[in-house]
């Protein structure tokens, strides 16, 4: 991966589903199998999308159907191929692209 790169953010929720696994799992399988450089789940303790409904986590409910953002870095060409292998899975919200710059960084961590 060159130092100029990309990051591609896809903006989910925690209860999406792809078949019988959480839709977050398949997305990074799908980048592993497509050998991206690297992908990381964050789940975010509150959000709101498009709807406007917002997901919290609070003490009284810890099943809450929280936002879920899956990072992947690689060679912009890379993950805008990526995106299109992405457009028959469903309950995807956004996905974002920007340039960003590798400082540091090894294949096989």
């Amino acid at each position: 991966m060159s130092p100029d790169a990309a990051l591609m953010r896809i903006y989910t929720e925690e209860a999406s589903r792809d078949g019988g696994k959480p839709l977050y799992e398949s997305i990074v399988l799908k980048a592993r199998a497509a050998h991206l450089a690297g992908a990381t789940v964050l789940r975010g303790p509150m959000g709101y999308g498009a709807s406007t409904r917002l997901h919290t986590a609070t003490i009284l409910d810890l099943s809450a159907n929280l936002p879920m953002v899956i990072e992947i870095v690689d060679d912009e060409a890379k993950l805008r191929d990526f995106a299109a292998e992405l457009a028959g899975l469903k309950d995807i919200g956004l996905i974002t692209l920007e340039k960003v710059q590798v400082l540091h960084g090894q294949r096989g961590e």
